[in-house]
């Protein structure tokens, strides 16, 4: 995206143009492509979501005056294709970390069945993280948070406040983990074929 380009209420109605001649559609097209943006850049393990959903829907508004006339299909796709490139972006920027708990889509599928592949894992993940205890849900929340020193340091909060050994509390966090990708995978295997 151009360094100087800067969203304007004309740029944005023509991006609502563009997804639906029908205002209210279009309205409801946009809010339903970010929120999927959300789920496939948490699904990711990106932990600025939101942030990355936007930055893809800035970069795809910058676009629409060019590719609108000639692009053909659904324009969420197209949307899908700028969030994959956002989030390798955002994976040279920022390492990995081993810790996250994300679900990957299969490398050899199409770029459209990844994107449903990545809402069906979102959504046994919520499913699951729902089956948990309240204690369980939260501790697995809370020792998943944040990036490098801010992980350490609410991690040692967190054994603190569990009044147990950090080990411990890797111990407790890992069989929980393990409980949630179990449940994920079993829910995934009930999901219909496409």
């Amino acid at each position: 995206m151009k360094k100087d380009w800067v969203l304007t209420q004309d740029a944005f109605d023509t991006l609502l143009g563009w997804l639906d001649p029908d205002r209210d559609r279009a309205g409801r097209k946009y809010e339903a492509i970010r929120l999927r943006l959300i789920k496939i850049f948490t699904c990711r393990g990106c932990s600025d979501a939101e942030e990355l959903a936007d930055e893809t829907i800035n970069r795809v508004i910058s676009k629409v005056p060019e590719v609108a006339e000639t692009y053909q299909g659904d324009p969420a796709l197209y949307f899908y294709g700028v969030s994959h490139n956002v989030r390798l972006e955002y994976a040279r920027k920022s390492p990995p970390t081993t810790d996250a708990v994300v679900v990957t889509a299969p490398l050899n599928a199409s770029f459209a069945d990844s994107i449903d592949q990545s809402d069906a894992e979102y959504d046994c993940l919520e499913r699951c993280l729902g089956r948990l205890s309240s204690d369980s849900r939260h501790l697995v929340l809370e020792y998943y948070q944040q990036e490098r020193k801010a992980k350490i340091d609410r991690r040692k909060r967190l054994a603190d406040e569990l009044g147990i050994a950090l080990n411990a509390l890797r111990i407790r966090a890992f069989r929980i983990r393990r409980t949630l990708e179990e449940c994920v995978h079993g829910c995934l295997e009930q999901q219909p074929a496409h």
